[in-house]
């Protein structure tokens, strides 16, 4: 285990190891700086999705962990999933079905800022012009295409300012030309924002396009 100072900024994976009873799942000691992409490759079953959720703190009481987490300088091993700054995007979604576009990006918005529902308002409809999707405030999520509801998710995901940006292979449900302009999109806005990205996949062609250091499990 480290016992000297951890990085000011970044995500910090610390001697990380994820057991599954007696088989060894992942083993793991990596920086990955703001503005840079750690890809996790490996086929089902390898740990990748166990990783993310190790970070996350959403980690299955039948998986056993070691190691420490630290997120610009703290360390949040042992934090709520809640307070540990990363956000987390899946293979699908996930958009509330019941609240529309702009609803869904305004329930990202952090709520502890001192800020008017006009100007929540005004941040949720800026967000979704940034991604091509001017005028959808008010749209139903589920008049929109797989790729656009991606975009949604994303822009929700950023407007909560996370630290850290943990992807389990959200591009696999799109057709190759949707799937090549998302992830150009998600890349460039994590790193126009810094954050450090811990993408986990199966495609050859996601960590291509990620084009940062890349392990395989």
């Amino acid at each position: 285990m480290a016992d000297f100072p951890p990085p000011a900024s970044g995500l910090k994976l610390d001697h990380v190891e994820i057991d599954l009873e007696t088989r060894r799942l992942v083993t793991l000691d990596r920086l990955v700086p703001p503005g840079e992409v750690l890809t996790v490759m490996g086929d089902s079953g390898s740990g990748k999705s166990s990783l993310l959720d190790f970070v996350a703190g959403f980690l299955a009481p039948a998986f056993r962990a070691r190691g420490r987490i630290w997120l610009d300088g703290v360390e949040i091993t042992s934090l709520p999933p809640q307070e540990r700054k990363v956000g987390l995007m899946f293979q699908a979604p996930l958009l509330f079905p019941h609240m529309s576009v702009g609803e869904n990006l305004l329930f990202g918005l952090d709520r502890s800022k001192d800020q008017d529902r006009g100007q929540r308002r005004t941040l949720a409809e800026d967000a979704l012009r940034d991604v091509g999707l001017a005028g959808f405030f008010d749209r139903d999520p589920a008049t929109l295409s797989g790729g656009q509801q991606t975009r949604v998710a994303l822009m929700r995901l950023l407007l909560a300012e996370p630290g850290a940006l943990l992807l389990d292979e959200p591009f696999s449900s799109l057709d190759q030309t949707r799937r090549a302009d998302l992830r150009n999109l998600v890349f460039s806005k994590a790193r126009e924002k810094g954050l450090p990205i811990l993408l986990v996949t199966h495609d050859p062609d996601d960590a291509e396009a990620a084009g940062g250091a890349m392990v395989r499990l």
